[in-house]
């Protein structure tokens, strides 16, 4: 694309309604040509030949993107941290656009529009991924990917996850920005090209196959929402009563379907957060909800583990969800993998505390489970036991965890998780659209069970069966297919994600090479 250069207040007021134009295209609104649109935005502000403006122009899309877009942040834990990761989030934005505009000088991308979308689409995935990983275990909010739930995009999903859905929402969007440039130039060939390249790829991605039949059997599924007294932070401050909703809408699922009408029911995390392993009352009425219904239960709960004399030794908490069965007990349980950084456990807890008291609403920082997600549930009708994928919350955000987790076995996913402190904000709801993403990723279908909503029932084509309202007490009772078959995703594992990493390296260091002859020929 030529490189014009348009006033630097311009390229910043551009970069901004992208940003902000990207955000509508995520739940609540879910317009997801938006994120097209936006990143195209992006792209015409990035057209001056400095890494260092670029640098700038991707901090401003970055930060007009994140503020609205992790708004829940603020009300879950206040302004400072909310202001504070959405800055992070938009440096890592800033540093992805600075490589672009190094990549670009590549001598083979200046007259190459289908190569340098394909390019920048790769470029951006990698700074997609990098947002995963780091820093203190990543934050995959707001990756381009999962605003394609309602797209034709959405089936990519089964072929390279959100790696290469997110590209291609990158690599269109740089595909529209062509469009603007040359209704400039009369280039007839760009004018139409470009248009014509994003309707071909939109309509290509329909053709791609998606199976929702069980090849597996069946699982009937009963899943609890409980409800909390009141939205945010003190919603759990009274846990008993936390319990006894979740307890009281298991005697309601058991009275309407009857004995024997689901094969396992499931609560959401923290949906007891007194340890019934530890605490006699809280056995008591889990044990009450378990005879009412006759059938395992699959629920959350935190366990403690005390430090004990050993020099440097600190207690630990860990964040369960457990399988209790009828006249046994608890037999299995799995431990969250990856505890949220200054919400479950509390990095630099010194310096964090300068900029906000509420880290010491964490007393005990939870530690990171060792075995995958995946919990053998006996299930009578089906004669075995089912393996099913236990995703807690944020866990929902990452591609290698869950990936495990189907490949470990798991032939149904179930999203228990807890967004009674995020109040009405749109964070339950870019949940939903992540476990729906997950669902066409691996071929899935897929229950996310919250406290307060919202809950769903997701087919493995990433289409929603049932849904539940916000700071409601329902039920969901859903019968679906259990699947033992493997996406080309899931057997491509990290492979994408290394090429385009390897290929962003190589690009990067041949337009760093380069751009000092092309200063030369100038």
């Amino acid at each position: 694309m030529p490189q014009l250069q348009p006033r630097r207040l311009t390229t910043a007021a551009v970069a901004i309604v992208g940003g902000l134009l990207t955000d509508t295209a995520f739940p609540q609104r879910s317009w997801w040509p938006m994120a097209i649109i936006g990143v195209a935005l992006l792209v015409l502000a990035l057209r001056r030949d400095s890494a260092r403006w670029a640098a700038a122009v991707g901090f401003l899309w970055g930060i007009s993107f994140f503020l609205p877009h992790i708004w829940w942040a603020n009300e879950a834990v206040g302004v400072i941290p909310w202001i504070a990761l959405s800055v992070a989030e938009a440096g890592i934005v800033a540093a992805t656009c600075a490589a672009w505009v190094w990549v670009r000088r590549g001598t083979l991308l200046q007259r190459l529009v289908l190569g340098q979308a394909a390019v920048f689409g790769v470029v951006w995935a990698v700074g997609e991924q990098l947002r995963q990983v780091w820093p203190f275990g990543g934050f995959p909010w707001g990756r381009l990917a999962f605003s394609q739930t309602d797209s034709p995009l959405l089936r990519l999903a089964s072929l390279g996850g959100a790696p290469l859905v997110s590209a291609v929402v990158a690599a269109l969007g740089l595909l529209l920005a062509s469009v603007a440039v040359t209704l400039r130039q009369a280039d007839t060939v760009r004018l139409i090209g470009a248009p014509a390249a994003v309707a071909a790829v939109l309509g290509l991605s329909l053709l791609v196959p998606l199976g929702t039949h069980g090849s597996a059997g069946q699982l009937r599924v009963g899943a609890v929402q409980g409800n909390v007294a009141e939205p945010g932070l003190g919603a759990f401050a009274n846990a008993y009563e936390v319990l006894n909703n979740h307890v009281s809408g298991t005697e309601q699922l058991a009275e309407d379907v009857g004995a024997g009408g689901v094969d396992l029911v499931v609560w959401p995390e923290n949906s007891s957060d007194y340890n019934p392993r530890a605490y006699e009352d809280a056995r008591v009425l889990v044990e009450q909800a378990v005879a009412a219904v006759g059938v395992p239960l699959l629920f959350g709960t935190d366990r403690y583990v005390e430090a004990g004399d050993e020099p440097g030794a600190v207690d630990e908490r860990y964040n369960d969800m457990v399988l209790w069965l009828p006249g046994e007990g608890p037999v299995e349980a799995y431990s969250k993998q990856i505890p949220a950084a200054f919400a479950e456990y509390i990095p630099m807890r010194e310096v964090a505390r300068i900029f906000s008291s509420a880290v010491d609403l964490v007393g005990t920082d939870m530690a990171r489970g060792t075995e995958i997600a995946v919990v053998d549930v006996p299930v009578a009708t089906l004669e075995r036991d089912v393996p099913v994928g236990t995703i807690i919350c944020f866990e929902v955000a990452y591609d290698a965890l869950i990936r495990e987790s189907v490949v470990g076995g798991a032939e149904v996913l179930f999203v228990p998780t807890n967004n009674a402190s995020f109040g009405y904000s749109a964070e339950s709801e870019q949940q939903l659209a992540m476990s729906r993403f997950r669902a066409v990723e691996h071929g899935r279908a897929t229950i996310q069970i919250s406290t307060v909503g919202v809950s769903g029932v997701i087919a493995p084509n990433g289409v929603v069966l049932e849904t539940t309202e916000l700071f409601t007490a329902d039920q969901l009772v859903a019968t679906v297919p259990l699947r033992t078959e493997l996406t080309i995703s899931d057997r491509l594992g990290d492979a994408p994600v290394v090429a385009f990493t390897l290929f962003t390296v190589l690009a990067l260091l041949t337009g760093i090479a380069t751009a000092p002859r092309r200063k030369r020929r100038r």
